[in-house]
């Protein structure tokens, strides 16, 4: 787990990133170890929404953990992280966990939304 605000920065300032419409990811591929950091602002909403967007943020982590990359992973949850259905959210992910190269075994960019 990144705890450090120094952890985060490097992830930030180093590492490659998408975005989507409810999660921007921000991937720092590291051999050996698979670390993840998770956050929200207050643009998305009071705390209970923020807590509950990174629940959904975990849960979906979880999901897709065997299959992706070892390095470090920083989920950022935007505003329609909380409000759209639980399976655009794992679209979403699916989609910028391709595009950032962190899914394993994948080499073309033809399927990312399927």
């Amino acid at each position: 787990m990144l705890k450090l605000h120094s952890e985060f920065q490097r992830v930030y300032q180093r590492g490659k990133n998408a975005h989507s419409t409810s999660i921007a990811l921000f991937y720092l591929p590291l051999a050996g170890e698979k670390k993840v950091g998770y956050t929200a602002s207050k643009k998305v909403g009071n705390a209970v929404v923020r807590n509950r967007c990174k629940r959904r943020l975990r849960a979906l982590f979880d999901e897709f953990s065997p299959s992706v990359q070892d390095g470090w992973y920083v989920f950022v949850a935007k505003k329609g992280l909380f409000d759209n259905p639980f399976d655009t959210v794992r679209r979403d992910c699916k989609y910028v966990l391709k595009r950032t190269g962190a899914m394993a075994g994948v080499s073309d960019d033809k399927n990312l939304l399927s």
